[in-house]
């Protein structure tokens, strides 16, 4: 069994099976024996199943959330938004299952129709990280499904039990075995035999670039679909003629969403030279007012970071931005409540050859960088290998037209830190990935455009 533990305190939450090879490789068939049956169904049937998923998920929300803050580490109200998220998908994708479109077009033939159907692309899998242990599998499992496929599902180690109770309300609803089926254990041995195998014609995977690579490696053997929603190092830009305030609380509740774990999260936050001062004084008084706390408190605090391996990530970034002349204007170490908690930091003073600057922060570090033109800006924004998010805040509509083209990232974000909801597509490009969730955008991922020529009518 995997032991998963609870990141505020090390308590023991409890067990999901760790399945071996031939266990893994049992589940994936059930997976493509299902296929045939599930994508044979009419559209409104599939709509009913994941309806009665997600109702009975919606009545069960508090139970869900409460699981999700041991397990994860993020706070009640946090968990409560997340479940709410990704209610969303499995609402939205019920309906627009049933508006998968083809197109009649003109025929380039006498005496014939050409017809254009959208076929579901067959038996599916996907790979979901800790952060959004809820969201992610509703988001991947809703689309895939109300498309006609099957999907079997790798959740994280690290969070693996609300992932098992979304399967068994799955199974109360009447989503039976191998339309949705649900494997742990090793990742390494499971991603082999997702990739491996001819029969799953697609892949969803939502992690590190690193090994989104790997993976991509792998399918390109049988060239299966790939939806790759991988890192991020998103920009936060706040121009002079931002209202200061406000731009400074909107960049509090997106950078501390799950402690600052979330790969939309703003990392390289630039500010206006002309009210740099007074930007980061307002933002680091904002700051001090969150509560670090086990997540089970009423109102919203900032957790722990999920593991060992994730806080001394922080505290090498924060330790080597300050060394090399960075400043710490809140935080900087680790917190007085020990184990996994980080204090909120704010930083100012950094520079573009920073390792900060160059690293998915992945924690409730501020890291605050000067510029002086909106030219300069663009180029030190677009200078990373990662495009998933960008953020800008200035009241000048042709500049936010210009940085909407010219920002190379797959989401542009304009005077709002809030980036996701179900009708809306999201991805990145470069090294963040390629392929869209979420929208009518996302479940074109999961069908395969099939061209028919219907001649001989006159006979």
């Amino acid at each position: 069994m995997i032991d998963v533990f609870n990141p505020a305190d090390g308590s023991r939450v409890g067990q999901a099976p760790e399945l071996g090879v031939a266990e893994v490789r049992a589940a994936i068939d059930r997976t493509c024996a299902a296929f045939p049956g599930w994508s044979g169904k009419l559209a409104r049937e599939r709509a009913e199943l994941l309806r009665g998923w997600f109702e009975r998920m919606r009545a069960d929300r508090h139970v869900f959330a409460e699981l999700m803050v041991r397990e994860n580490g993020k706070c009640l109200a946090e968990a409560l938004g997340e479940i709410d998220y990704g209610l969303g998908f499995i609402e939205w994708y019920a309906e627009e299952g049933k508006r998968i479109y083809g197109d009649i077009i003109p025929s380039h033939a006498e005496h014939a129709e050409v017809l254009v159907f959208k076929a579901p692309a067959g038996p599916t899998a996907a790979i979901t990280p800790w952060n959004f242990p809820f969201m992610m599998i509703a988001r991947k499992v809703a689309t895939a499904l109300a498309a006609g496929c099957t999907m079997i599902i790798k959740p994280s180690e690290l969070t693996p039990l609300t992932a098992y109770r979304m399967l068994d309300y799955a199974r109360q609803a009447g989503i039976g075995p191998g339309v949705f089926e649900m494997v742990t254990g090793d990742p390494r041995a499971i991603g082999e035999l997702f990739t491996g195998d001819p029969r799953i014609r697609k892949l969803s995977f939502t992690g590190s670039t690193a090994v989104g690579k790997l993976l991509a490696a792998a399918c390109g053997n049988d060239l299966k679909k790939m939806t790759l929603e991988l890192g991020g190092n998103a920009p936060f830009i706040v121009f002079d003629d931002a209202d200061v305030d406000k731009t400074a609380t909107q960049l509090v509740m997106a950078k501390l969403r799950n402690s600052g774990q979330v790969c939309i999260s703003p990392n390289r936050i630039y500010v206006h030279a002309a009210i740099h001062d007074r930007f980061v004084a307002a933002l680091a008084a904002k700051v001090a007012a969150i509560p670090v706390d086990q997540g089970l408190r009423e109102g919203f605090v900032v957790g722990p970071l999920i593991n060992q391996a994730g806080i001394d990530k922080v505290a090498a970034l924060v330790d080597d931005a300050t060394r090399r002349g960075g400043r710490i204007v809140l935080g900087g170490k680790r917190h007085a409540r020990g184990g996994l908690f980080y204090e909120p930091t704010v930083l100012a003073g950094l520079d573009d050859g920073m390792d900060i600057a160059h690293t998915e922060i992945f924690g409730p570090v501020f890291a605050i960088y000067r510029f002086d033109t909106e030219d300069e800006v663009v180029r030190r924004a677009n200078q990373s290998e990662y495009g998933l998010v960008a953020y800008a805040f200035t009241r000048d509509l042709g500049r936010a037209l210009r940085l909407s083209r010219h920002i190379e990232a797959g989401m542009v974000i304009l005077n709002s830190g809030s980036v996701g909801t179900a009708s809306v597509p999201f991805g990145g490009v470069k090294h963040s990935g390629y392929g869209r969730e979420g929208s009518h955008y996302g479940i074109e991922e999961y069908v395969e455009v099939k061209y028919v020529l219907l001649a001989g009518l006159d006979q």
